[in-house]
């Protein structure tokens, strides 16, 4: 063959594929060096989103870093808003409340389900798998509906605050979440049967994207790409935060490491993370209070209002309004259940800002410049397991207002490193399934 390639005197190809390229998602570049349609040597550039989260951070004060949080990883936002209230609490030696660490775990594995959605939804579509895309949204969107009910919000949803949360879960939350998952299962089980054993698949993804055990370890690899290797390494398990240790769940495996494997991963954690969600469910402690002082359940502002313009009003001035958990901010009752007891750190419910002088002097001391949350001086690095694995913030504190220094520990950024020892020998084509099987996210590896 070489003697033919002198003869014919053939040379390596150098290729730029992306940043334009659909599958580089806009700011990937690879340097390509082709012989024919074999990688011979690839060179990534991850490029930049010019998000600057790190430098946002260090202006800004600890809770106005919460909505940057949003968009590390847009696909799982809630992941990131709970490790980074986690490593703050951490510095300040706070605790939060049982309902409000399972309502984060709730959220957090929500969200993990939606990125892994998206993940395989895209990474189907971009084999031609576009059926498989549109049942994987179909899903996804059942899952951001429960999301928008909580936070208010789809995708940049700043739900966590440092010692607690925005708001507790809207009534009838659990029975809504059942509905949804018997959905998301039933089209779990149609993906499956599309996709699994489809012969094309198989062939795209098996033996494709292969990294050795040895080498996946050397470069820091975590998540479904570690565990598609065999490795048992799962943050929730072996440094469990939260209510983790509470739950019974399993830490799916693979054995080839191949972009196959992730994919399978990827489908069993997803059952999984149901799994964990229901438990929670069952498990949370109450907190809302749904009735008033005599027992009788409280009157939406709407009825109110209509009963008004009829002449209705007895009793009304000693009615207590039911006003949203999640947008109207009157929840005083279910405070204690959702934010630690902490006036250093949690603003007081509106109805003291607004009706005493000591909630109001609270509220001014949280929000002026120069005061709000002032951890000690001193270090943190809390872990918690991203959709792509060990997603970490490294926070130094200097006494202050603001951060001295935050720093994030993306998990596909290592990922997104060793993506040369995946794709070099293969075809280019291969690069396609690979480069997904990472589940790359700007927002993440910017700095």
């Amino acid at each position: 063959m070489s003697d033919l390639s002198k003869e014919l005197k053939t040379k390596h190809m150098f290729l730029n594929m992306g940043p334009s390229h659909p599958a580089m998602h806009g700011i990937i570049r690879i340097i390509l060096e082709l012989d024919g349609e074999t990688v011979v040597n690839s060179e990534v550039e991850i490029g930049y989103l010019h998000r600057c989260f790190e430098k946002h951070a260090e202006n800004s004060t600890y809770n106005q870093v919460i909505p940057y949080t949003d968009r590390l990883n847009y696909v799982s936002p809630l992941i990131n808003n709970v490790g980074y209230a986690l490593a703050v609490e951490k510095l300040l030696g706070i605790e939060v409340p049982e309902r409000c660490k399972y309502i984060r775990v709730i959220m957090s594995e929500i969200s993990r389900i939606t990125d892994h959605l998206t993940c395989i939804g895209a990474s189907a579509m971009e084999l031609g798998a576009f059926t498989a895309f549109l049942y994987m949204i179909k899903a996804r969107e059942l899952l951001y509906e429960l999301i928008e009910a909580v936070t208010g919000a789809r995708l940049t949803i700043s739900y966590t605050r440092v010692g607690g949360v925005k708001a507790d879960l809207p009534e009838g939350f659990a029975q809504r979440t059942k509905q949804a998952f018997a959905k998301v299962r039933e089209i779990l089980d149609e993906v499956d049967k599309l996709l699994t054993r489809n012969r094309i698949f198989m062939d795209r993804m098996k033996g494709v994207g292969v990294i050795s055990k040895e080498d996946a370890i050397s470069y820091g690899f975590t998540g479904p790409l570690l565990r598609a290797l065999g490795v048992e390494y799962d943050v929730r398990k072996a440094n469990p935060y939260l209510v983790y240790d509470r739950l019974d769940f399993k830490i799916p495996l693979g054995s080839n490491g191949d972009n196959y494997d992730r994919y399978l991963v990827r489908m069993a954690e997803m059952e999984q993370s149901m799994r964990i969600v229901e438990q929670a469910l069952e498990q949370i402690p109450s907190g809302p209070i749904n009735v008033d002082h005599r027992g009788e359940i409280l009157i939406q502002p709407a009825d109110m209002v209509d009963r008004a313009k009829l002449g209705q009003t007895k009793d009304l001035l000693i009615t207590e309004i039911s006003l949203s958990p999640n947008l109207e901010g009157s929840e005083e009752k279910v405070y204690p259940a959702i934010n630690a007891n902490e006036k250093r750190v949690v603003l007081p419910p509106k109805e003291e800002t607004y009706g005493n002088i000591e909630g109001l002097m609270n509220h001014f001391m949280l929000i002026m410049d120069g005061w709000g949350i002032r951890p000690p001086k001193g270090e943190v690095y809390f872990p918690v397991e991203g959709a792509n694995g060990e997603l970490g913030f490294y926070i130094i504190s200097d006494g202050t207002d603001k951060p001295y220094r935050v720093r994030v520990r993306p998990p596909c950024f290592q990922l997104t490193a060793a993506l040369p020892k995946m794709i070099n020998g293969g075809m280019v084509a291969d690069i396609i399934p690979t480069f997904g099987s990472i589940n790359m996210i700007g927002g993440e590896l910017d700095r």
